[in-house]
């Protein structure tokens, strides 16, 4: 069973930047009602492309996290970015059902 991953400012450059695998990465905050609801999304797609894929969060509310929402031009949430070799490839914003994901996902991987 694979874990989503909790980013901070400390453990993103190797995490993400440096992962061997592909990263999807969750920019939320606890206060948002979309991003609750991707927490389940998020946790299945963890354990459905374990080794295939890690699955991370940061939380953009985090005022130790600001620089790197800022960075990658969080405007809005949730958006997701899906990092490959340390850039990003694919972003998605808004809330997403687990289908929809799974099928998105596959054709980026």
């Amino acid at each position: 069973m694979s874990k989503v991953i909790i980013l901070t400012d400390q453990n993103f450059e190797q995490e993400v930047l440096k992962s061997e695998l592909p990263v999807l990465v969750d920019f939320w905050a606890p206060w948002c009602g979309p991003c609750k609801m991707m927490a389940p999304v998020l946790d299945d797609l963890s354990n459905d492309f374990n080794g295939k894929m890690s699955v991370a969060k940061l939380d953009v509310d985090n005022p130790a996290h600001q620089a790197i929402a800022g960075k990658y031009q969080i405007q809005s949430i949730p958006a997701l970015k899906l990092f490959k070799n340390g850039q990003v490839v694919k972003e998605y914003l808004g809330y997403r059902d687990k289908n929809t994901f799974v099928g998105e996902l596959n054709l980026a991987l």
